[in-house]
């Protein structure tokens, strides 16, 4: 089952091209429990009696096993290539979503959850995210944000269908549905992913990046490199999780309903497609580093707006602006990782990046609930967002002032 690395010709190829095709259908079929759970979290909290913190822990769980998840799988996909990691993980996802169907329990629900995340999702995301970076060079950006869409895609579909499964068969038998169609979906699909990628150091084609030392991203060691990327994703996913994760919960304390919530979630979410494509016509041009603080900048100024308005119509546009600005974050580290970093290391280093963008998602919705439980309402929730999105800021912008640095240095020298 082990191949040779592709050929280097086939870089931006046609083959390259279907490949990305098979990629995001295997993003779309394996990120869906991640936006499910604040579908279902109203009948999850009302049937099994507890508070909006304790019915936040099951998502909590799954984006804290996702992020290790991620380190995991993306190490075995450099090892071993995709194929084998995608079939277990399509066992896991179908299994995961049967098992959280039956559950008589939060805690066995949260563990199913769990289990989706540790071994079905994480194969979907970081690996496929590392292996499509190393498929393209002149359009790496757009390509990275193709197979990123796809998790948005994934948050556009699946909450309007799994709310009408709600409101006409029920919870548990929507996630047993689930659990087959995604399962068989992902086998399939992961039988197109048998080749390895090519595995060769391209000088980015963007015209603004200069060549670097991969042996010292950033002028800094590799592991302090990782460590304040590592940071950076953790900040700026605590902050991304508040309107993402509660939103469905907001509406409903607002008087709006649920259905209102999945509708602003779906929304948000595809307007992150868009954002994730046209981030990645920027990210080619303009490289990684000022792509992320670009989309750091705008995700704080999108939160913002959740501050001041309560509306069913501000918050439809609020959640629209949220998606069309924060989309090209978290594809961002990916390109980022190519530009600056050994691409035999790519599967591992993205993963340990998506992992700390995952913890953040699972602190931030854990947080916001807990923020919520103790004033009663989520304007702390967006503040506590806010604060921790500087944090990512800061962090960009001292990256991006060391590539400046290398830059002057380069054409000094020139």
């Amino acid at each position: 089952m082990r191949t040779l690395p592709a050929d280097p010709s086939l870089i931006d190829s046609r083959q390259a091209a279907w490949r990305l095709l098979a990629t995001l259908g295997l993003v779309v079929l394996g990120n869906s429990s991640m936006y499910i759970v604040s579908v279902v979290l109203p009948a999850v909290q009302t049937e099994f009696g507890v508070g909006r913190a304790d019915a936040s822990l099951p998502y909590t769980l799954m984006m804290i096993c996702l992020g290790l998840g991620g380190l995991i799988t993306g190490r075995l996909a450099d090892r071993h290539g995709l194929m084998p990691v995608m079939w277990v993980g399509a066992l896991a996802v179908c299994g995961g979503f049967i098992w959280a169907g039956m559950s008589g329990s939060i805690w066995a629900f949260g563990l199913a959850h769990g289990l989706m995340g540790l071994i079905g999702s994480s194969s979907t995301f970081a690996p496929l995210m590392a292996d499509t970076a190393l498929w393209w060079n002149r359009r790496r950006g757009i390509a990275v944000a193709i197979c990123a869409s796809g998790n948005y895609i994934a948050g556009t579909i699946w909450p309007p269908i799994v709310q009408h499964g709600v409101e006409t068969v029920g919870w548990r038998q929507t996630y047993i549905m689930l659990g087959f169609f995604c399962g068989v979906g992902m086998f399939l699909l992961a039988m197109l992913m048998r080749q390895r990628p090519p595995l060769v150091n391209l000088t980015p084609a963007n015209a603004s990046t200069v060549p670097v030392d991969r042996s010292r991203p950033f002028g800094l060691k590799p592991a302090h490199a990782q460590g304040l990327l590592f940071v950076a994703g953790m900040a700026c996913c605590v902050a991304m999780s508040m309107p993402q994760v509660h939103i469905v919960a907001y509406c409903s304390d607002l008087g709006f309903g649920a259905a209102r919530g999945a509708e602003m979630l779906s929304l948000m979410l595809a307007s992150g497609i868009v954002s994730r494509l046209v981030f990645g016509v920027i990210s080619d041009r303009i490289g990684g580093i000022r792509t992320l603080l670009l989309g750091s900048f705008l995700q704080g100024v999108a939160l913002l707006m959740f501050l001041p308005f309560d509306g069913m119509v501000p918050l439809y546009i609020v959640s629209a602006m949220f998606g069309l600005f924060q989309g090209g974050i978290v594809p961002a580290y990916a390109i980022i990782v190519r530009e600056h970093f050994d691409p035999k290391e790519a599967g591992a280093r993205v993963g340990s990046v998506i992992m700390a963008t995952l913890l953040g998602m699972a602190l931030g919705g854990w947080m916001s609930g807990w923020v919520f439980d103790m004033t009663g309402s989520y304007h702390a929730a967006f503040l506590n967002g806010i604060a921790w999105n500087l944090l990512n800021l800061c962090i960009a912008s001292w990256l991006f002032w060391r590539v400046r640095q290398t830059e002057r240095g380069a054409a000094a020298r020139a």
